[in-house]
C-alpha cells in the first residue's frame, strides 16, 4: 500500500501553530495540496511566508464555528486546488473547569470549539467528497478525515472536565460518522494522544514549569514527544495506505493511557 500523499488536497485547521502547522507542513513536503485554515491570519502569514504564492501551499483565515465561514473555506479550496481528498480537524482548545462554578461556560465553549465545529466541516466536506466521487473514476477512493483527539477522552483529570467530555465526544463522532460515510467511501479516523509538545502544553509548562517532571514521570517511555510525531500517523490515516481502517481512534501516548488503565484495574 502506498503512503504518499502527493497531488492530493487536503485541509488542515487549526494550521497556524503547533500540531496544525506540523501537520500540514509535512503534508506539503510530501507533495499535498494544503489549505491552512486558522482564526489568526497574522500568524498564518508568517508561518508561512517561506511558501511561494503560486505553489502548493494557500492559507484561509477565518471563525469556523461559523457555517458561512465553512462554506467559504471549500470554495476557497476548490477555487485553489478544484478538489478536496482529505480533511485534518486540527483546530482544538483546551480550558480548564470548575465544575462547581454554576457561570462556568468551558464545557459549553469546548463542545462547540472541539466537537461542533469538526462535525460541520466534516458534514461539508464530506459532501464534497461525495460529489467528486459522483463525476470521477468508480475506484478511487472519495476521501479521508482525520480528527485529533486526546487521551484525555478515555481518563479524568482534575480540572479538566470539560476537556475530557469534549474530546469523548470527538472520538465517538468519529466512529458514527465512519459509519455513516462507510457507503460513500469516506474513512474516518481520529489520533488521540497525549504528552506532546503542543502549543496548549507549551503554554502550561510556562505557568508550571515543574509539571514536565511530573508529566514524564507518567509516560512510560519518559519523555515528552514533539509536535512532529504525529504527523507520519496523520498521514498513514490519510493515504491509501490505511484504506481498510475506519472508525479508529490510534493512540500516541508514549504508554501514558497504558499507565491509567493498570491503575483503574488497581483500585
Amino acid at each position: 500500500m502506498s503512503f504518499s500523499i502527493e497531488g492530493k488536497t487536503a485541509i488542515v485547521t487549526g494550521g497556524a501553530n503547533g500540531i496544525g502547522l506540523a501537520i500540514g507542513r509535512h503534508f506539503a513536503d510530501y507533495g499535498a495540496n494544503v489549505m491552512f485554515a486558522d482564526m489568526d491570519e497574522k500568524r498564518l502569514k508568517k508561518e508561512l511566508e517561506d511558501f511561494p504564492d503560486d505553489g502548493n501551499v494557500r492559507y484561509f483565515a477565518g471563525d469556523l464555528r461559523e457555517r458561512l465561514t465553512v462554506a467559504n473555506l471549500l470554495s476557497a479550496t476548490i477555487d485553489a486546488f478544484e478538489n478536496i481528498d482529505i480533511l485534518v480537524n486540527a483546530s482544538r482548545q483546551v480550558l480548564r473547569t470548575d465544575p462547581l462554578d454554576v457561570i462556568d461556560t468551558s464545557l459549553e465553549t469546548l463542545i462547540d470549539q472541539n466537537l461542533m465545529t469538526s462535525y460541520r466541516i466534516t458534514q461539508a466536506v464530506a459532501k464534497r467528497m461525495i460529489k467528486q466521487a459522483a463525476d470521477g473514476p468508480s475506484d478511487r477512493p472519495a476521501g479521508s478525515i482525520v480528527n485529533l483527539s486526546s487521551i484525555a477522552a478515555n481518563s479524568v483529570q482534575k480540572n479538566m472536565l470539560a476537556y475530557s467530555v469534549s474530546t469523548a465526544a470527538l472520538n465517538q463522532m468519529t466512529r458514527a460518522m465512519a459509519i455513516e460515510l462507510s457507503q460513500h467511501n469516506i474513512r474516518v479516523n481520529a489520533v488521540a494522544f497525549g504528552s506532546l509538545m503542543s502549543a496548549s502544553l507549551q503554554s502550561a509548562l510556562k505557568e508550571n514549569p515543574e509539571y514536565r517532571q511530573e508529566i514524564e514521570d507518567k509516560t512510560p517511555l519518559g519523555w515528552i514527544a514533539s509536535a512532529n510525531e504525529v504527523v507520519e500517523a496523520t498521514q498513514y490515516l490519510a493515504s491509501d495506505a490505511s484504506r481498510f481502517m475506519t472508525g479508529h481512534i490510534m493512540t500516541l501516548d508514549g504508554g501514558r493511557s497504558l499507565v491509567d488503565t493498570v491503575k483503574a484495574a488497581a483500585h
